[in-house]
């Protein structure tokens, strides 16, 4: 009887001592110490890199000392697809399992970027290609791309208008996609039952609200004057009369933002608040917060018009003969302004 046993038992104890061996073997490689670093060594993981490419870049920045072996504690533990894109800091001796960990289960370095209230696609586009170093066209590009907006269930040509202007914070090497998404996002978020409600009541869609509020955006310094600016063209809006809101017209022209001359008044675009009624087609800015709340509150009064008063702030005014007077006034203190600083 024992004389069976005998090839079990062997067998039994082979088994044993291999699993002893391969787990030892796995341990010690997984706990492997890699290079004693003298400095602060950062690391940049891109979308795509394979684990040989960034055991590569860790190796000639003496992150890990043998290649070989932390790639293959990485494939056995399953997490060679797993690990994150982004910057990572690494600024003592590490073994492969604190490294894995970072790589895997860390928080990347993260970039901080603010979008202003009021900045166009354009605008958008540009501060991302200083900030992220992507490049300017391809921007353009995603935020004009169809097959794009429509994956975010967006009726549009473009984005312009739904680009949230807020202060956010990405993992470096974050791609162009997921940043404008976020921004999507946040725009979205604005848009509860309550604010829709509201628009519905005042007649508009949320898109439209969206429009005037880039209107105000565009015309207002200092919040206080967003419900009275909004209540301007909401009034406006009730007697059909045309907004001639000058932002619409900076707008569409090349060499903007400048003084408007006459000639830009009479351009033929629906953009142009002065030639055609109602709201543009469409947003031309990212208005924030207040605006957006400005143009679902506005305040009840009978203005009809506006003008700046030169210190950021605006005279109202009810009819066209307060209005004109209004305007004399802001004259009178831009030619004073222009001798204080010819000298004359």
């Amino acid at each position: 009887m024992s004389v069976e046993r005998s090839p079990k038992l062997i067998t039994t104890y082979f088994l044993v001592c291999l699993s002893i061996v391969i787990c030892t073997a796995f341990l010690t490689l997984n706990y492997w110490p890699q290079t004693n670093m003298e400095k602060v060594s950062k690391l940049k993981i891109s979308h795509g890199q394979s684990l040989a490419a960034i055991s590569s870049m860790m190796s000639q920045k003496n992150i890990i000392s043998n290649q070989w072996v932390f790639e293959v504690v990485t494939k056995l533990k399953g997490l060679d697809k797993s690990i994150q894109v982004g910057t990572f800091r690494f600024d003592s001796t590490h073994t492969n399992q604190d490294i894995i960990n970072n790589l895997v289960f860390g928080r990347p370095d993260r970039k901080k970027i603010t979008f202003l209230e009021g900045w166009n696609m354009k605008q958008v586009s540009r501060h991302l290609a200083d900030v992220m170093k992507f490049e300017y066209d391809e921007i353009i590009s995603l935020l004009k791309d169809e097959n794009f907006i429509n994956g975010l269930n967006i009726n549009s040509k473009t984005l312009e208008g739904y680009l949230f202007p807020e202060t956010y914070y990405f993992f470096e090497g974050v791609d162009k996609k997921t940043i404008i998404k976020r921004l999507v996002k946040e725009h979205f978020s604005f848009w509860n039952e309550e604010n829709i409600l509201k628009a519905d009541e005042l007649g508009f869609t949320p898109i439209e609200i969206v429009t005037l509020a880039s209107i105000i955006e565009g015309e207002a310094i200092y919040d206080s004057e967003r419900p009275i600016i909004s209540a301007v063209y909401h009034n406006r809006l009730k007697k059909g009369m045309k907004l001639q809101a000058d932002p619409t017209v900076q707008y569409i022209i090349k060499d903007g933002p400048r003084r408007l001359l006459n000639k830009d008044l009479r351009i033929k675009s629906l953009y142009n608040t002065y030639m055609y009624k109602g709201l543009p087609p469409g947003p031309i800015n990212s208005p924030g917060l207040q605006s957006l709340l400005a143009a679902l509150n506005p305040q009840i009064n009978n203005y009809f018009y506006f003008v700046a008063k030169g210190d950021g702030y605006h005279t109202f005014s009810k009819n066209e003969k307060e209005h004109e007077r209004a305007k004399r006034a802001f004259q009178r203190v831009r030619k004073k302004v222009n001798r204080q600083r010819t000298g004359s």
